[in-house]
C-alpha cells in the first residue's frame, strides 16, 4: 500500500488486471484502518462518472468500528489511464476480477471475518450482480445498495425498443459514442465551485459526465436484464433511494431534493429481485447519491444504515438474537410445556 491522493490515513494498492485491447487495465483499492483493529471490513463501489471521494462515508463506518475500504473500478478515476476510453466495458462481469481480487484482500490478507459492501448507482447494479454469481461462498456478509441503477430514466419506448435497435445498430462498434442528456444538472447540485457542498476531481468525475458508449449502454441493458429476471442473493440486501425522482428541465432548486439520475419507482419495483431478504428504506429530500443529499438527510441515511447493519452484519462473535421455535402441536393447536428458547 503507498499513500492515496486523498494523503494519510488513506492508502492504496494497484490491481494489476493484464491488458485488454486498449492495453493495460489497473483498477485501485483505497483503505482507511479504524482507530482500533477490526474484523468487519465494508468494501464501496462507486458509480457511472464517478469514484470514491466521500471521506465523509469512511467517517462513519470507521468511527463504528469498521476498517473502510474503496474500489476505483478499471477506467474510472485513480484507475483510469491515459490510453482509454472512460468508464467503458463490454460486459459488468469485466469488473468481477477487481471486485474478487479485493474480496481476497479484504478477508485473506487483511484478516476480516465480516464484509459489507455498498454499491451506488452502476455500483450497486454491479455488485449485485457479482454478489448472486458468487453466492454460496461466503464472501459477502450484507449488501447495501445506495440508489441502484435497476433501469434506465426514460420512457418504456425508449429504454426497450429504441435502445434495443440502437445498440444492435452499433453492435459492431462498441465504442460508438451514444447522444444522451447530460447529467450537468447533478453535477452542478453536488460540486462546491456551482451550487454544491463537494469538492472532487472534475478530470474524473466531469461536471456534465463522460461520453455514453455502445458497448457499456449494452453491458448495462444486459446487466439490468439479468437483474430484473431475479437474482438469489444469499445476503441481507439493504436498498435505499429517495422518495422523489427530479421531473424539470435545466437547473431549479428541486435538484436538491430529488434524484436528477434515476426514476426512484425503478428502484422500488425492482428491489424485491434481489433475493430473499431485501429491505428498501426511502428517503425524503435524498439526492442520487444518498450520502451526497442535505446535512439532515443524509444524517438519517447514516442513522437507518447503522440500525440495519446492527441488525444483519453484527460484529464477529456478538449473541445472536433469541427466537423462540415454534411449538411442535401448533398445527393443532397444541403447546409443548418442555419447549425451551435457544439462541
Amino acid at each position: 500500500m503507498e499513500t492515496d491522493v486523498l494523503g494519510p490515513p488513506y492508502e492504496r494498492h494497484t490491481i494489476d488486471l493484464g491488458s485488454d485491447d486498449e492495453g493495460p487495465v489497473v483498477a485501485t483499492l483505497v483503505r482507511r484502518r479504524a482507530d482500533r483493529p477490526s474484523r468487519r471490513a465494508v468494501l464501496y463501489v462507486h458509480g457511472f462518472v464517478d469514484y470514491f471521494f466521500q471521506t465523509h462515508l469512511a467517517d462513519f463506518f470507521v468511527e463504528n468500528g469498521w476498517d473502510f475500504y474503496a474500489l476505483d473500478l478499471r477506467k474510472y478515476g485513480r484507475s483510469l489511464l491515459p490510453h482509454q476510453t472512460p468508464n467503458f466495458a463490454r460486459s459488468l462481469a469485466d469488473y468481477f476480477p477487481e471486485l474478487d481480487e479485493s474480496a481476497r484482500i479484504i478477508r485473506h490478507d487483511d484478516g476480516h471475518d465480516r464484509m459489507l459492501v455498498a454499491g451506488h448507482s452502476t455500483g450497486g447494479l454491479i455488485t449485485a450482480l457479482w454478489a448472486h454469481t458468487r453466492q454460496r461462498h461466503g464472501m459477502i456478509d450484507g449488501l447495501f445498495l445506495n440508489s441502484p441503477f435497476f433501469d434506465f430514466n426514460f420512457p418504456w419506448v425508449v429504454r426497450r425498443p429504441l435502445m434495443a435497435a440502437v445498440v444492435g445498430i452499433g453492435g459492431r462498434t462498441p465504442y460508438r459514442k451514444v447522444p444522451t442528456a447530460a447529467l450537468g444538472t447533478y453535477g452542478e447540485s453536488l460540486h462546491a465551485d456551482h451550487r454544491g457542498e463537494w469538492t472532487y476531481d472534475l478530470a474524473w468525475k466531469p461536471l456534465t459526465g463522460f461520453p455514453v458508449t455502445v458497448g457499456w449502454l449494452n453491458a448495462i441493458r444486459r446487466g439490468q436484464r439479468r437483474l430484473r429476471a431475479g437474482l438469489s442473493i444469499d445476503a441481507p440486501v439493504l436498498v435505499a433511494c429517495s422518495t422523489r425522482t427530479f421531473r424539470g428541465r435545466g437547473w431549479s432548486e428541486d435538484a436538491r431534493i430529488t434524484d436528477v439520475v434515476l426514476d426512484v419507482e425503478h428502484i422500488a419495483r425492482w428491489a424485491p429481485r434481489l433475493g430473499t431478504r431485501v429491505t428498501i428504506a426511502r428517503f425524503d429530500g435524498g439526492v442520487h447519491d444518498l450520502t451526497l443529499s442535505g446535512k439532515e438527510v443524509r444524517a438519517e441515511v447514516f442513522r437507518e444504515l447503522g440500525r440495519w447493519v446492527e441488525a444483519f452484519v453484527p460484529a464477529p462473535g456478538a449473541p445472536e438474537m433469541e427466537v423462540p421455535p415454534a411449538p411442535e402441536d401448533a398445527m393443532s393447536g397444541k403447546a409443548d410445556d418442555k419447549t425451551q428458547t435457544t439462541a
